[in-house]
């Protein structure tokens, strides 16, 4: 699981990556498709994976009350 600040960082190189690829009309390479989707995904991932990873502890810490 990534940090809040990897989170952050990963967010930031997917915006930039997405702007960058749009003024020099790279988006359409294959190489630059697939890095930006893979950091979309792995964004996707850390949250579904936070949020159940929060919701586990949560549940195990009502039930040891």
């Amino acid at each position: 699981m990534l940090t809040d600040k990897q989170s952050l960082l990963l967010c930031a190189f997917l915006v930039v990556g997405f702007f960058i690829g749009g003024i020099l009309d790279i988006l359409n390479n294959f190489v630059v498709l697939t890095i930006l989707t893979i950091s979309f995904l792995a964004i996707m991932v850390n949250l579904i994976s936070a949020k159940s990873f929060v919701k586990n502890n949560e549940e195990d810490s009502k039930n040891s009350k």
